[in-house]
């Protein structure tokens, strides 16, 4: 099993990354808030999960170890397979996603794309003895692991998202100008959570640079 990579990030793209290992090019599967806290030509270490198939071996990143270990947890549940866990994560961090369950928040867990009413019951009943505690840190100023914060301070989101975008290709006025259209967004997450959800609004933008 991979259980992490480490090297200099060759290329993003909005599901992925390739990250440069002893001269191999690995491609890793990531969730756009993993992708946007990668930059092309810099340093990165991502933990990750191989999933081995008949026909394939697909690599899955994600920003720190209990994210993957979330992830693969995700996965002993009846009907999860690797894309819709990485889905989960894509959607909520992992102190939300223990919170659902954990509260049998079935709305929050519908949030996900692939995830109906009885999915989300499934997995609360499945899951809610195995996931943990989510006693850990809840401020939005920190970190609810070691590791980066799942949930982005509101003062960096402009920054990351630009560098996200341009690390994608586009130029920095497009991505200014998609970040505009985004700002609503954004003030209104402030206003009800007192955070901006990077992974959200990343999705956003690319949409948006997508049909312009």
């Amino acid at each position: 099993m991979i259980a992490s990579v480490s090297g200099r990030v060759s290329a993003v793209s909005p599901d992925g990354a390739v990250v440069e290992v002893g001269g191999i090019g690995l491609a890793v599967q990531c969730t756009p808030g993993t992708i946007a806290r990668l930059q092309v030509g810099e340093s990165a270490r991502l933990s990750t999960s191989l999933i081995v198939r008949e026909d394939s071996l697909t690599l899955y990143g994600f920003a720190d170890d209990d994210e993957r270990q979330l992830f693969e947890l995700l996965q002993t549940a009846n009907g999860v397979g690797p894309r819709l866990a990485q889905a989960v994560l894509a959607i909520h961090p992992p102190r939300e996603v223990r919170r659902a369950v954990s509260m049998a928040d079935v709305k929050a867990l519908m949030q996900v794309p692939g995830i109906g009413k009885k999915g989300a019951e499934r997995l609360i009943l499945e899951l809610r003895d195995r996931l943990g505690s989510t006693t850990s840190d809840t401020s939005v100023d920190g970190p609810a692991v070691a590791g980066l914060p799942s949930v982005t301070p509101v003062a960096p989101w402009r920054d990351q998202l630009t560098s996200a975008l341009v690390g994608l290709g586009w130029s920095a006025k497009e991505a200014d100008s998609a970040l505009a259209q985004l700002a609503p967004v954004a003030d209104e997450q402030i206003a009800s959570t007192g955070s901006v959800e990077v992974a959200v609004l990343l999705r956003q933008a690319l949409q948006l640079l997508g049909r312009s």
